[in-house]
């Protein structure tokens, strides 16, 4: 038996869903607080490997503590689509608030265990080994954590600002990171460099209780996201099992039909995420260890060039929601191809200004990413698979980029060319640039599968005129393709004997 096709009805200003500006303030808190403890441990955990190094890894040499303390970090990451596919699905099916709630406090719980820890000097063997289990226990959290925030973000976002709005999670990241390692160098200034290995890196990983307690507080009080609370509307309307079953997330639909989207999100994942860790994670250690740099010294250069990057990040993301996302990812990729060696060579010039300038290259072309991409990623999905799909692709790259700070270690040390970062970010730059040119602009439009959102009732009238306005164009365009056609075809019946019009 056939189905009838389904009238489709013109849209009305009562269609658009009109956000409460209050609610989305509140939204973009929540979301961007959880986002800066995640990356307030990255922070400290980069500031603090070498004094991990030799907590941890006491026997080894300097070389292979830090390459071991930086392979803790890496290795969570493989836990990390796990923990994506998931919360992917939970989020899909249960909404997306839930699931950040839990998130948050699974994070802080293991962020605050590290600081628990005894040293190797203590238990010995278990201590690595602890440490090992709390960071993948944090990896599984985080790899349900930065996807939901920045859906949860986009569907609370009015689609002309969505750039503006998004881009605030990742100044929360920035913001997260400066701040951590802010109390890195306030507490290793006060206790001493001694005190600081025995027991003051302890202080920044108890931080992250509190942290993690106000976080789940915010999250808790805030509403779903309007974008699901349609979605679970059309579900009770079309099948009355739908509330009790909850949404149904196919991933043979999430690989055969959006296959595309799929690799674009990895693409931008990768080229950011590299940037991100070997600027901000890598640099650090490489200050240090290979330019012989004290720690605090180096420390203090990263954290002005990420004070910096906090005002250039929501004006990238204002600017996209004029000129679009496509163009911030294209200018970033081609400028980390072409200045990836340059900024290195000024990095390694032994000259305090010169190596400000150097990272802050950097920092400014990972703006150019980190400005769009929250933004951009949830736009690639329909409602009903957002969450795992983007929890999925995600952190399969992540998987990849979380491996920058080691293999950026284990490969200057195997080759003796302080170079070698600059030519990984070149490798990478030809990915981003892969990925500008495949993506489809996002900017201005709906999410898929959810209606227009707009500030106020004067734009939702802005919206749907324009919605009129391109279909009234697009019937132009179709009526001068119907009359070219009209005319080929007419030509061709005058061109053959037995065809009469």
């Amino acid at each position: 038996m056939l189905r009838r096709k389904k009238k489709v009805r013109p849209i009305k200003v009562s269609d658009v869903t009109i956000i409460d500006d209050a609610r989305l303030k509140k939204a973009i808190t929540a979301a961007s607080l959880g986002n800066a403890m995640e990356w307030f441990d990255f922070g400290v955990y980069g500031f603090v490997a070498f004094a991990l190094g030799k907590v941890f890894f006491p026997d080894a040499s300097p070389s292979v503590q830090m390459i071991a303390a930086l392979g803790t970090f890496s290795v969570p990451f493989l836990i990390r689509p796990l923990g994506g596919v998931f919360f992917g699905m939970l989020g899909d099916k249960y909404g997306r608030q839930k699931i950040l709630s839990i998130t948050i406090i699974i994070m802080a719980l293991s962020t605050f265990a590290i600081g628990l820890i005894p040293s190797y000097a203590s238990i010995g063997i278990w201590a690595p080994i602890l440490l090992l289990l709390a960071k993948m226990i944090q990896g599984f959290s985080v790899g349900g954590e930065y996807t939901g925030a920045s859906i949860f973000v986009a569907e609370y976002s009015p689609d002309r600002k969505r750039g503006f709005m998004g881009s605030w999670l990742d100044f929360g990241s920035i913001a997260g990171f400066v701040c951590g390692a802010g109390v890195v160098v306030l507490i290793s200034s006060i206790v001493g460099e001694a005190n600081f290995l025995e027991w003051g890196w302890r202080i920044p990983f108890f931080l992250a209780l509190p942290l993690g307690v106000i976080g789940l507080y915010l999250r808790h009080a805030l509403e779903e996201t309007p974008a699901f609370q349609q979605h679970v509307e059309k579900m009770e309307q079309d099948d009355r099992l739908g509330l009790t079953e909850g949404p149904k997330v196919s991933f043979k639909e999430i690989v055969t039909k959006h296959w595309r989207n799929l690799l674009v999100c990895v693409g931008l994942v990768i080229a950011t995420n590299v940037t991100y860790y070997m600027l901000l994670t890598y640099m650090p250690s490489y200050l240090s260890h290979n330019l012989h740099y004290s720690e605090d010294h180096g420390v203090m250069i990263i954290i002005a060039i990420m004070i910096g990057m906090l005002f250039v990040q929501p004006i990238i993301g204002l600017l996209s929601d004029r000129f679009g996302r496509r163009i911030f990812v294209f200018m970033g990729s081609v400028g980390l191809f072409f200045l990836a060696i340059p900024a290195f060579m000024l990095i390694n010039s032994d000259v305090i200004v010169l190596i400000f300038f150097g990272l802050l290259m950097l920092a400014v072309l990972l703006n150019f990413f980190t400005g769009v991409m929250a933004s951009t990623l949830p736009a690639m999905f329909p409602t009903h698979i957002r969450y795992s799909a983007l929890a999925s692709a995600f952190n399969i790259s992540v998987l990849i980029a979380g491996l920058t700070p080691t293999l950026a270690a284990w490969l200057v040390e195997m080759t003796n060319d302080l170079l070698m970062p600059a030519y990984y970010l070149m490798v990478v730059a030809v990915i981003g640039l892969i990925t500008a040119i495949t993506m489809k602009e996002t900017a201005n439009k709906p999410l898929k599968g959810a209606t227009p959102a707009a500030s106020d009732i004067a734009e939702a009238r802005e919206i749907v005129q324009e919605h009129y306005d391109n279909i009234e164009q697009k019937i132009e365009d179709l009526d001068k393709e119907i009359e070219e056609l009209q005319k080929k075809r007419t030509n061709l019946v005058h061109q053959h004997p037995r065809i009469n019009e």
